[in-house]
């Protein structure tokens, strides 16, 4: 709904276009934007803990204590002439003044969320690209082997979120998924698609959706496993890469991300084993389950897209109602 995303659209829309954003509109200085706090506003929190990570980590103390002193960071000069004890989030991932974010992030390396090949060839000059930059401070054996670890830890974190979401997916192809997509509330695009349905690897018509169709990650309106499902990659697989990429190693292990990742697990191995001592209950004294009115109507849902494309257009979801390829892209 509106007011529970007000803030959401504020990042993710006009201010990823905007100069404002990070140079101030009232205060349009190069000298201002150049400080990591003004990476704040948007990149922080569970889900893209990126200011935590540098904060305390040893590069974000380093920063911390000096900033003020600019014999120590002088912000007068631009990043291509900058001469820091420490890097700054700018530093590091708009190196030179280069304004393309992206140019120099985890996300379009393979060094995150994904579980893939991490040596493959297709990664390997975005790989030496990121080792490079620390290269300006570390040697390049110390750059590679925090790379190393860094991919280390994201593939302990990829086992434990697949067998995580392999409990959940085995619930839902046995019925046990309590409730059942088809129990719930019809997700943004008008469907019931199971939330945890990732394109090509779920494509059965058990998971609902057309071949290809991803589901939508739910953080309400589901099922315990699948929110748990959710927060394990969401939350703690992110506390776990990005601490890792920023040095943070409290984020990445005790305080939030591997043992984190462990609770969850076993928190979903304890309610799916309740779900099927209940199911094999309810079947053996002939109790009938029926999901309660709640779990239908969704709380709050009924202010998005999902109702109104089942109301006003049955049978229809909001792709059949894009007039072209990638309208959805663009509005």
């Amino acid at each position: 709904p509106p007011g529970d995303t007000a803030e959401c659209t504020f990042c993710h829309t006009s201010s990823e276009e905007r100069c404002s954003t990070c140079h101030q509109r009232h205060q349009f200085d190069p000298r201002v934007a150049r400080r990591s706090e003004q990476c704040k506003t948007c990149h922080w929190g569970k889900d893209h803990r990126d200011w935590e990570a540098y904060d305390i980590s040893i590069h974000g103390t380093v920063y911390q204590v000096n900033k003020t002193d600019p014999n120590n960071f002088d912000f007068s000069k631009k990043l291509s002439d900058a001469d820091y004890v420490g890097p700054t989030c700018q530093y590091c991932h708009m190196r030179g003044g280069h304004h393309n974010v992206q140019r120099l992030s985890t996300v379009y390396t393979s060094m995150g969320m994904s579980n893939a090949d991490r040596g493959a060839p297709l990664w390997s000059e975005k790989r030496d690209t990121w080792v490079s930059v620390c290269d300006d401070c570390h040697s390049p054996r110390f750059a590679r082997e925090n790379l190393q670890a860094m991919d280390e830890a994201c593939k302990d974190a990829g086992i434990k979120y697949t067998e995580t979401f392999k409990i959940a997916e085995n619930l839902q192809l046995d019925g046990m998924s309590e409730p059942m997509p088809k129990d719930l509330a019809p997700d943004w695009s008008g469907q019931h698609i199971w939330s945890l349905k990732i394109g090509a690897y779920h494509d059965g018509p058990e998971y609902g959706g057309k071949p290809g169709e991803s589901g939508e990650f739910r953080m309400s309106n589901c099922s315990d496993v699948e929110r748990l499902c959710f927060e394990s990659v969401g939350y703690w697989q992110t506390y776990i890469f990005k601490g890792m990429a920023h040095g943070s190693w409290n984020d990445a292990t005790y305080c939030d991300g591997s043992f984190g990742m462990d609770r969850w697990l076993v928190a979903v191995k304890g309610a799916a084993e309740q779900a099927r001592r209940f199911a094999a209950i309810e079947k053996k004294v002939g109790i009938n389950w029926v999901p309660q009115e709640f779990w239908r109507h969704g709380d709050w849902l009924d202010q998005l897209s999902g109702w109104k494309i089942v109301k006003e257009y049955p049978g229809k979801t909001i792709f059949d109602l894009c007039p072209e390829p990638g309208w959805l892209d663009t509005h």
